[in-house]
């Protein structure tokens, strides 16, 4: 059993999860001048450090292939911007939002409103076991992992593999996925959306090979994009793949709830809460999405239960990379190897 997070947190017997909406949406008007600013953080550090690492090239591969690195994490922060645009939280004009996103949805590799329109599936669907499969990581329950074939149980077991999650994942999803509108196919605004996209992303590229070559591609474009990707499907397992999460059928699911008790607060240090753009504290954005990043901190401030609740630190998100399996029973995440003496049940 690991230590991730403690079933008997604070919100799981306090405020019931519905009794919070009426209490943070006063937390949920953007600032027009403190939204330009943290946007303007963002973008314009990456802008230079894809500059300096374009100008390392003329002396050190490896300098210029650590700078973008390094800037891997503001496009983290751009795809953060992107997400709280697509949630109409970051302007107070909702046009405004949706046209800075899907600018940023070209430099995430991100068709805007593909993602937007998934995303937004998600946050209805979270923690519904009837209702898999649309923006979130693939999770078996036992009974269904139970119910599979060798070869099944192979496939899902690889899928789950940190190496393939966390290494080959993010190079597939943002590079290769992203170029068509998975779960939306029969729809020509979200293929005009990520054709589009793909155009603009092609026009960059082609912009930046006529400059540069293959170097800026191969030691910047690529290196920034997968440490960005990588680290931003780490913070989404984390943020719903833990111990004592909450799944339910759609008979006993409830859409606050399972937002209160199915997300986690991801406490990081101040400098990796300022590059996530405080997505850790994810449980309090699942029960009321249009609140901005930025005002996320002033609602933990001013109600403690909510600070104290599914509390994860990064040792304790460690170990969630090992949990694969939904046990209905007992209402927990379980490893392969804790599931294995529960298979051979009837």
């Amino acid at each position: 059993m690991t230590d991730s997070i403690d079933p008997k947190a604070p919100a799981r017997g306090a405020t019931p999860a519905r009794d919070w909406v009426k209490t943070l949406a006063t937390y949920r008007d953007p600032n027009r001048l403190r939204s330009t600013f943290e946007l303007a953080a963002t973008i314009v550090p990456f802008v230079l450090l894809w500059g300096l690492a374009w100008w390392g090239l003329s002396f050190s591969y490896l300098l210029a292939f650590a700078i973008s690195l390094v800037n891997g994490a503001f496009l983290v922060r751009l795809f953060a911007i992107q997400h709280d645009c697509g949630h109409g939280a970051f302007f107070p004009s909702r046009a405004l939002s949706d046209w800075i996103g899907r600018v940023m949805g070209v430099v995430t590799l991100t068709p805007y409103d593909v993602w937007r329109r998934t995303h937004s599936i998600h946050h209805s669907a979270t923690g519904n076991l009837d209702k898999r499969g649309m923006g979130d990581v693939h999770t078996l329950t036992l009974a269904e992992y139970r119910d599979l074939g060798r070869f099944q149980r192979l496939i899902y077991r690889l899928y789950r593999n940190p190496l393939v999650l966390f290494g080959l994942g993010p190079g597939y999803l943002f590079l290769l996925q992203n170029r068509v509108p998975l779960g939306l196919m029969d729809s020509a605004k979200y293929w005009f959306s990520a054709m589009l996209t793909n155009l603009a992303i092609a026009a960059a590229l082609l912009t930046i090979w006529y400059f540069g070559g293959w170097q800026p591609l191969v030691l910047i474009f690529l290196p920034t994009t997968l440490m960005a990707a990588t680290i931003g499907v780490w913070l989404f397992y984390v943020q719903h793949q833990f111990e004592h999460t909450n799944w339910d059928h759609d008979p006993d699911w409830q859409l606050h709830e399972s937002a209160l008790h199915g997300s986690s607060y991801y406490q990081l240090p101040a400098v990796l809460q300022w590059f996530s753009a405080n997505i850790g504290i994810h449980h309090v954005h699942h029960l009321y999405s249009r609140i901005p990043f930025y005002r996320l901190t002033e609602v933990l401030r001013d109600h403690q239960e909510l600070a104290e609740s599914n509390r994860m630190t990064i040792r304790e998100s460690l170990a969630n990379a090992r949990l694969h399996l939904w046990d209905e029973d007992s209402r927990r995440l379980l490893s392969f190897a804790e599931a294995r003496p529960l298979l051979t049940r009837s």
